[in-house]
């Protein structure tokens, strides 16, 4: 019987959630990073160019003739220029008064700064440069402070950007996959664990030879250690089945015997009656716990299947050839009717220890002078058919007879235990087949073991 056990999620999920996990937080931190080194460039790429525009408007800066001449340089502003048309603004000082350019355009308290700042509405990268002029009998202070637009520098981050952000996604994709195959392969070792132990024939209790990771050797030892313990404690158990069968039969049979022997010994009408009771009493406990025992012994061998080749007729008629003494005490025939060998890999002990009881079943309940026929074949599957002609199953109970100590009410009187139909039943299902019970048109009950 196979228990659900509680499940608390899957490793697999786990390991690939942190994975993915971590992958989109790089990802995301590479997509900042990225971005914030490129806007870092650009800008330094702007602050140069400004720079060097600045600094050729004050190259040309002169004093003639007691006078500050400044002639713009085309080269100062053509450097400036971009694909996205930013505008230039300029402001130049003499010490305190405006010259040219932009009055709205303010200097910066200290040189060579440079500064993002509004002006007229917009964002505007600014630096402010100075140089002092030496002529005859005058020294002055020339300032000038460059500012040009942003619009640029802005396509140029939107464009990182967006190169950033499909750098980051491929990143996270490729983490993604990465992070499932890695998990895939390492579960995969416990999946793989988890095939061999399903694989595995229940007889197989021999310990995992191949090697594992370090992380799953404890397990694997531990499930060592189990199978070890089991296997001693199935041999023991099996032990201790055929000792208690000989232990329980022999006593038994040797009491019955000494019973049958004080029987003839005994003059007394009830006397004699008692005996009889007894033997009968002893024939029945007998009988009980040898089925038991036959029991539980199919029920170990059927977890341990021990399958042969062999000759279901050979099979059965060694098992006629042995019943038929008790048979002809009661005026019974056995035959056995199959035209050929019919071949079939199962377990020898088991298929015969069935039988058994469904012969014994048929000679208990089938009239006197009449036959039990036993028949084998092998068509659409393998088969062993007894069918006798006594009273037949209760139509009504047909279904529930195969179930533990449960008896017809039509047993009333016949020595049994209830447990002939159930080791039958418990055979052909460890052979992978049935029991069906049927009752013959003519009177008389069948018995049909398939495998």
């Amino acid at each position: 019987m196979t228990h659900s056990l509680p499940v608390s999620g899957s490793l697999r999920n786990r390991l690939v959630v942190i994975l993915i996990g971590g992958a989109a937080i790089l990802a995301f931190l590479l997509f900042f990073a990225v971005r914030n080194y490129a806007t870092q460039v650009a800008q330094q790429g702007q602050d140069n160019i400004l720079g060097a525009s600045v600094a050729s408007i004050l190259d040309a800066a002169t004093i003639r003739d007691g006078e500050v001449e400044i002639d713009i340089p085309y080269a100062s502003f053509s450097m400036l220029s971009t694909p996205f048309d930013d505008r230039v603004f300029y402001a130049i000082y003499q010490d305190e008064t405006f010259l040219s350019g932009y009055p709205g355009l303010a200097v910066a308290d200290r040189a060579d700064r440079f500064q993002t700042i509004t002006f007229r509405g917009e964002a505007v990268r600014m630096i402010t440069a100075e140089r002092i002029l030496i002529g005859i009998d005058q020294r002055t202070r020339i300032r000038v402070a460059l500012a040009q637009t942003q619009d640029a520098l802005s396509g140029t981050l939107e464009q990182i950007s967006r190169n950033a952000a499909i750098l980051g996604g491929g990143f996270f994709a490729l983490a993604a996959l990465l992070s499932y195959w890695a998990t895939s392969t390492t579960i995969g070792q416990l999946q793989r664990l988890t095939d061999s132990v399903t694989k595995r024939g229940p007889q197989d209790l021999s310990p995992f030879k191949k090697p594992v990771p370090a992380e799953m050797a404890p397990l694997v030892t531990s499930l060592n250690s189990l199978m070890g313990r089991l296997d001693q404690s199935l041999s023991q158990s099996e032990d201790f089945i055929a000792e208690a069968a000989h232990r329980v039969r022999t006593p038994l049979a040797t009491v019955r015997s000494y019973a049958e022997a004080t029987l003839q010994r005994v003059d007394k009408k009830e006397n004699r009656q008692a005996m009889r009771s007894m033997v009968r009493a002893i024939d029945e406990s007998s009988r009980a716990a040898g089925q038991l025992l036959d029991h539980a012994m199919i029920t170990f061998r059927a977890d341990h299947l021990e399958r042969e080749e062999i000759d279901l007729v050979d099979l059965v008629h060694d098992l006629v050839l042995r019943l038929t003494p008790i048979a002809e005490m009661k005026d019974l025939e056995l035959r056995l009717q199959s035209d050929a060998p019919v071949a079939y890999a199962g377990d020898p002990i088991l298929i015969q220890n069935a039988v058994r009881n469904l012969i014994d079943n048929a000679l208990k309940y089938a009239p006197s002078e009449s036959a039990v026929d036993i028949f084998v074949t092998a068509n659409t599957n393998t088969q062993i058919k007894i069918c006798d002609s006594g009273p037949g199953f209760p139509s009504e109970e047909v279904d529930t007879l195969t179930a533990r100590f449960k008896r017809g009410r039509n047993a009333e009187g016949t020595i049994g235990s209830g447990l002939g139909l159930t080791i039958a039943l418990d055979v052909a299902k460890a052979h992978g087949g049935d029991l069906v019970l049927s009752n013959r048109p003519e009177g008389g009950a069948c018995a049909t073991l398939s495998l």
